[in-house]
């Protein structure tokens, strides 16, 4: 008996987004199944699937807005643009950012903006994915995607907004209410 619906996945870190949909097409026994929109292989979370007849829904879902909740570590940076990549830059001592000035920051990004995709993301250039090419060591040139930021807030977690660390880095989570096809890096 075939079976038709949303699937509502919690993801775990290390699959990708296409990872579940094809363990879980096997586990169906079903060929239908897509997902309404890539999450990195880091990232946790719900993925909601389509499966059977509704994934002829998946067009539409894809295209709404999505809300995340991201970790983000002040100090350095990464070729990723993620906590998963290599270090591009010696840590910096975060010390003296208060919470105003994320907030400051956050507030800037609010709206409508150019996004230029990352190199280490699943979008396709000339049919190849482009943390293929990143991996090869190659950079080619990205179209920027339209996309709009409608609400960004630093969250407290366990009583606190900025965790510090010894290294001089610091941390943060925000919650993100944006539009699909928005990088939350």
């Amino acid at each position: 008996m075939e079976q038709h619906g949303l699937l509502v996945i919690d993801k775990p870190a290390g699959l990708t987004s296409h990872d579940v949909v094809q363990r879980v097409r096997r586990a169906l026994r079903m060929r239908r199944v897509g997902h309404t929109g890539t999450l990195d292989p880091i990232a946790t979370g719900v993925l909601v699937l389509c499966v059977g007849k509704a994934a002829r829904l998946q067009r539409f879902l894809m295209t709404r807005d999505k809300e995340y909740r991201a970790r983000v570590r002040l100090g350095f940076a990464t070729e990723t643009h993620d906590a998963m990549g290599k270090p591009t830059t010696p840590v910096r001592d975060t010390s003296s950012i208060t919470e105003a000035d994320i907030e400051r920051v956050l507030a800037e990004f609010r709206g409508e903006q150019e996004q230029i995709p990352p190199m280490y993301s699943a979008k396709k250039k000339g049919g190849i994915r482009l943390y293929e090419l990143a991996r090869r060591g190659q950079s080619v040139e990205r179209s920027p995607i339209r996309v709009r930021i409608e609400d960004l807030e630093l969250v407290e977690e366990d009583g606190v907004k900025i965790r510090r660390f010894e290294d001089g880095t610091a941390e943060f989570t925000m919650r993100v209410r944006c539009s699909a096809g928005t990088y939350v890096r």
